[in-house]
């Protein structure tokens, strides 16, 4: 059950909220604007209170790359030739934004389990504040994320031989699954609502995102799983950015393949039309 707050007069906290909502279509935006900013800040306030979490999300994106890169990479031939480092690292900023989920689930739960959206669903404030100052404080991190990993590639030796306009592009279609990937992991996130479950969930995040074209060809892999593997969004979007970067790849003739650039921004429209509105489902009915 949600504890209700009351004033001296026994006024309901959502009556409050109610009274304090100014009128107009340009008050209540300006409302809804102004409380997603400070829901914002406080998202953003908890890396200088945790700087350690912030870096190792920042590192380990990194450590990936490298492993993969000099451990593995030493035995891998793009067909066609071409430097396998240039292959990888496009493949590797995918997974980051799809490994992303894992850190929204958290914090999502973190602040289910310790009352905190109860509280804010109690306070005067915009409801959609909440989801909007998770899901900037989130999409800030994450271009920060691959920022970082794209000067850790070009220490590495990769590099893009695209335009800048394309470059752009390519760090804009990874931004868009990461903000797909972001609403899932809210919706998730609620939907689980206990950290031990989440772990359960963050098993699965893995195989998934490995069954993908990142480190290597759905071409060497079995028939069905090369077909599955062409399909996954994380694919698609790899196989796009490395298109933008103009990067080497091993191709194919499917149709996925084909029209990599058009799943990489329906796979991420699709889970955003699907996702998003159960998230904002759940959160409304939370306490209810």
């Amino acid at each position: 059950m949600t504890a209700t707050a009351t004033d001296a007069r026994g006024t309901d906290a959502r009556e409050l909220t109610v009274m304090a909502r100014p009128t107009g279509l340009a008050g209540r935006i300006g409302w809804a604007l102004t409380d997603s900013w400070t829901m914002t800040r406080r998202e953003l306030a908890h890396w200088a209170r945790q700087p350690v979490r912030l870096v190792v999300g920042l590192a380990f994106p990194v450590m990936m790359l490298v492993m993969f890169a000099y451990f593995i990479g030493g035995g891998m031939h793009v067909a066609g030739g071409g430097d396998y480092k240039e292959f990888l690292f496009p493949g590797m900023l995918a997974l980051t934004m799809a490994f992303g989920i894992e850190s929204t689930m958290v914090s999502v739960t973190t602040d289910l389990n310790k009352g905190v959206l109860d509280r804010f669903r109690a306070m005067p404030m915009s409801r959609s504040a909440v989801l909007v100052g998770r899901s900037a404080a989130d999409m800030i991190e994450s271009l920060v994320s691959v920022l970082v990993l794209l000067v850790a590639g070009l220490l590495m030796g990769w590099r893009w031989h695209g335009g800048v306009a394309a470059g752009v592009a390519a760090i804009g279609l990874l931004l868009l699954l990461r903000f797909a990937m972001l609403w899932v992991g809210i919706y998730l996130g609620m939907a689980a609502g206990k950290p031990e479950l989440v772990q359960a969930v963050q098993i699965l995040v893995w195989p998934v995102g490995f069954l993908s074209n990142a480190f290597t060809s759905a071409d060497t892999m079995p028939d069905w799983l090369g077909a599955i593997a062409e399909w996954n969004p994380m694919s698609a979007t790899a196989t796009a950015v490395r298109d933008l970067f103009d990067n080497p790849g091993w191709g194919g003739d499917s149709w996925a393949v084909d029209h990599a650039g058009l799943l990489a921004v329906a796979w991420p429209l699709a889970l955003i039309v699907v996702f998003a509105p159960l998230a904002v489902r759940r959160y409304q009915r939370l306490g209810g």
